[in-house]
């Protein structure tokens, strides 16, 4: 029972690790657009657009390839190319991240930050939280711009805008803007003008975007617009690729809910992840088949099942987010000029493994159409306005700006739910925990430390379930030759089968469930604080100590070396101690372990417990010997406690069997202070 019960628990853990922890290693193909050469016009093209049902259309090709006459309508002339940067990567300066905006597009060439690292252990460089996929791809880049009426569509990202020099307002704030001119062809009269600006302010981690489209034409006109939002998020996951594209909206009972996307889809939930959904997509477009391509990318959309009141859309890693916010009219809630929501997924070299470190993931935005008045007249000009999250997933910050708060940005924080362990459950208690830790830190100024006595007050505090648990397990253990006999006794008689086994654990005060219950209580706790701190920013290139562990949100590294590629562990270049130290653990605790009575008389039985007590001490240390030592030392610091835990509990099994074996009670005030004959205690009463 004891061997049956151990597996159990091993199995359990193992699922949810692997599961989790070990999700992201292979990737698909996506989108293979190509630069433009950034000459001469990008001239509209017929495509028969409706703003109902937009058709998908192939990557851009190497060139800008000039349409028939009758099938251009307008044009946009090239800028000068330009870079403009707002904001510092100087943490002295007071901005949280530098800008390097380009006049592609109108849109952020790359976004880095100024308090975060990219945790090179040679050469630490401001981390760049956002940046081109393969060169082409630009963050907040207008994509398709279209003319509904005329079902024609200019590709503004291959569009050199105008730019203007940054400007310095008087509360420190920085901003810049760009411009483009759509003309009628024949005439060059100016049709439409786009403004697009971005706004900086010192302390704050977003930034303001806004894009205005005017009508310069004397007729009405019909216009919408893509806008492509975050992309090229970096991995922060020392082994599993942690990034998400996620969705927020808003219920009418004004509550937040968030869908996601993961790189990988689901066994479990049967989700489909972008890496699949990515590459079908891709070959519906090739195929140019409608049906298909609405199919495809219905499977890429972001959406909840109950409600689409849109708030945000976010890509995210392990420890940071780029949210971006459409902002609503004053009088609504949430954004209705967004159409749709997309996810991506972009491997640029196409490799089928998806390990050569230039995925990423993304996501677009289809803007509604509008009707824009003639020129001069109300309603002539239209403005869409943008906010832009670029900063760490911490909870406390969301909680303190009231705005964050509201939105529900505490949603792009991921723990590790499973099958067994439901989201609802673990959220509030790892949150909990990370609030616990915090306010440790603030006394013991050492988060190593902080692990190390968190673990230690919650097997305290958990002992009594613990114990409980060791003393029913030890009562099973020495029922076993017993209820070995009553097997073979009635094997061919379940039902007197189990009535003898439930008299035989009535007489001798033991319960099946008990053995069990409470590592099943325990469970969700374990979890929570497993989750809490793998995923917590502060452990981000927090040290333990001086010269080993010095980013516990990394491996421990005691000593580094040429990289090599071993079966098993994959690329190494590290010696990481604490997995060795923890394997140590696992086999003092298997050490500890009562030996089944059966085990004698059953050679299959004493094979299993050999097998465990090799398996134990080689498994978890393989498993998880590039994990985050902050990660590893929670483990390794929880299993020794775990042998000292067992150590009192055998011995207190001990001294109580001796007692028993005199069939006496321990002397106690109740008892007068005379030994009393011992009688059984059953588990339940009649």
């Amino acid at each position: 029972m004891k061997i049956t019960l151990t597996l159990i628990l091993v199995g359990f853990v193992v699922l949810c690790s692997v599961l989790v922890l070990e999700s992201g290693a292979d990737f698909a193909f996506l989108a293979n657009g190509k630069r433009s050469t950034g000459k001469g016009r990008i001239l509209l093209q017929h495509t028969a657009v409706q703003d109902n049902n937009r058709p998908e259309i192939a990557p851009a090709q190497n060139e800008v390839r000039l349409e028939p006459a009758d099938l251009v309508e307008f044009h946009a002339e090239h800028a000068e190319p330009n870079t403009v940067a707002l904001g510092s990567t100087d943490r002295k300066s007071g901005f949280k991240f530098q800008l390097e905006l380009s006049s592609k597009g109108a849109a952020i060439k790359k976004a880095t930050f100024s308090e975060f690292d990219d945790r090179d252990y040679k050469d630490p460089k401001p981390l760049v939280i956002l940046s081109p996929v393969n060169g082409t791809f630009l963050p907040m880049a207008n994509k398709d711009f279209v003319f509904v009426q005329q079902e024609l569509k200019l590709r503004l990202n291959e569009l050199h805008w105008k730019s203007y020099p940054v400007e310095k307002l008087a509360d420190g704030s920085q901003a810049a803007r760009f411009e483009a001119v759509i003309k009628v062809k024949d005439t060059g009269e100016p049709a439409i003008k786009l403004t697009k600006s971005y706004k900086v302010v010192p302390g704050s981690y977003h930034l303001d975007c806004g894009v205005t489209v005017e009508n310069l034409s004397t007729a009405e006109q019909e216009v919408g617009f893509d806008l492509a939002g975050p992309v090229g998020i970096g991995r922060e996951g020392i082994r599993a690729d942690m990034r998400k594209v996620i969705g927020a909206f808003l219920t009418s009972a004004k509550e937040v809910v968030s869908s996601r996307k993961g790189i990988q889809g689901s066994f479990l939930s049967k989700k489909v992840g972008l890496k699949r959904a990515t590459g079908e997509y891709e070959k519906a477009l090739q195929s140019r088949d409608q049906e298909r391509i609405k199919e495809a990318k219905d499977k890429l959309r972001l959406r909840h099942e109950r409600v689409d009141g849109f708030l945000w859309a976010a890509t995210t890693n392990k420890y940071f987010a780029a949210i971006l916010r459409p902002v609503p009219d004053e009088t609504k809630d949430y954004c209705d000029w967004v159409k749709d929501k997309t996810a991506r997924f972009y491997n640029p070299d196409g490799d089928k493994r998806g390990n050569t470190g230039d995925e990423t993931v993304g996501v677009d935005l289809e803007i509604a159409s509008s009707v824009l008045a003639q020129k001069g007249q109300t309603g002539s000009r239209k403005q869409y306005n943008f906010q832009l999250y670029l900063g760490p997933k911490d909870k406390s910050l969301f909680d303190r700006n009231e705005q964050y708060k509201k939105l529900g940005f505490v949603q792009t924080i991921d723990f590790m739910p499973c099958c067994c362990c439901p989201e609802q459950i673990i959220r509030p208690l790892a949150f909990g925990i990370l609030a616990l830790m915090k306010w440790m830190y603030g006394f013991i100024r050492n988060y190593g430390v902080v692990i190390i006595i968190l673990v230690f007050l919650f097997r305290i505090a958990i002992h009594p379930l613990t114990k409980k648990s060791q003393v029913s397990m030890s009562k099973f253990s020495k029922l076993a030759p017993m209820v070995e006999q009553i097997k073979k006794k009635y094997a061919n008689n379940k039902t007197e089968l189990n009535k003898q086994m439930m008299q035989l654990y009535r007489e001798q005060g033991a319960s099946p469930l008990m053995g069990i219950l409470p590592m099943i209580v325990q469970m969700p706790i374990w979890i929570a604080l497993y989750s809490a701190i793998y995923a917590s920013i502060e452990l981000r290139g927090a040290a333990f100590l001086p010269v080993w562990i010095t980013d516990l949100s990394a491996p421990d590294a005691l000593f580094r070396f040429k990289a090599v590629t071993l079966p098993l562990l994959g690329k190494l270049d590290s010696f990481n101690l604490l997995p060795i130290m923890m394997g140590v653990a696992f086999y003092l605790q298997q050490k500890l372990m009562p030996k089944q009575a059966a085990a004698a008389a059953n050679p299959q039985v004493a094979q299993q417990q050999k097998m465990m007590m090799i398996m134990f001490p080689l498994l978890f240390p393989l498993m998880l010997y590039k994990a985050p030592s902050g990660l590893n030392l929670y483990i390794m610091a929880s299993t020794f406690a775990g042998v000292i835990e067992q150590y009192i509990i055998r011995k207190h099994i001990r001294e109580k069997e001796e007692t028993d074996s005199k069939g006496l009670v321990a002397v106690t005030s109740k008892t007068g202070g005379k030994v009393k004959k011992k009688k059984p205690k059953p588990f339940y009463k009649m």
